[in-house]
């Protein structure tokens, strides 16, 4: 019997630069208005919600909800509803199916994408920011104090600050990030960012370091924070 052929592995498949037409451009300005529209319940039940147990409250539960519906019509939805809660949601990003949003002063600006299942707090995501799936970005490292041995924990107040990934970032599956990412940065997947990261280098591990810059070293990169 003769011996079996080895498999091989299927070619790699390039994926062209996205550059968007002006015709495209305008039929999602088209859909992103029925989008508008068609959330409006949501948005009367987040306004009313808000009212009665606050908006971040209100948030929670509307993101809740709006997370579960599927496919391009989702996104479409998501986006609409974000556009006109959050401190800020471009109408070109892009929120996958699952992810949850906390806190009402989240900003979202141009061709940010977030992955499905993510979960977000008080962050800036600056233009073209990539989060992948599962990724958590809480308020900052510090929403809950532990200091005092004779209280719980939930009883310790905490405080909250914006997180910010600068544009160009790309944040790994399932990493944690609780402290600022600079432009350009690549953070491995499962990662747990707990101090803040230079600009234009790939960090991974727990907690994050910096294993080296994108691009050729310059007097301009350090690997500063990385430690």
């Amino acid at each position: 019997m003769a011996d079996p052929q080895p498999s091989t592995a299927p070619p790699a498949v390039v994926v062209p630069p996205h550059r968007p037409s002006p015709a495209k451009n305008a039929i999602k300005a088209m859909v992103h208005a029925v989008a508008t529209i068609a959330v409006a319940p949501w948005l009367v039940s987040y306004w009313v919600g808000a009212l009665v147990i606050g908006k971040n409250r209100a948030l929670e539960g509307a993101s809740q909800a709006l997370a579960l519906l599927p496919g391009i019509t989702g996104i479409y939805l998501r986006r609409a509803f974000l556009a006109r809660v959050l401190a800020r949601c471009d109408r070109s990003a892009e929120v996958g199916f699952g992810t949850l949003f906390s806190q009402v002063g989240a900003v979202i600006e141009e061709n940010v994408y977030v992955g499905p299942r993510c979960h977000l707090g008080l962050v800036y995501l600056q233009k073209d920011v990539l989060v992948a799936a599962g990724v958590h970005i809480p308020s900052g490292g510090q929403t809950h104090y532990s200091d005092d041995p004779t209280r719980p924990i939930r009883e310790q107040g905490g405080e909250r600050r914006a997180v910010t990934i600068g544009a160009g970032a790309w944040i790994g599956s399932a990493a944690v990030v609780l402290a600022d990412v600079g432009a350009g940065t690549i953070v491995g997947a499962g990662s747990v960012v707990t101090k803040p990261l230079p600009a234009n280098v790939i960090a991974a591990g727990v907690p994050a370091r910096v294993i080296r810059p994108r691009f050729a070293l310059d007097s301009g990169t350090q690997d500063e924070g990385a430690s």
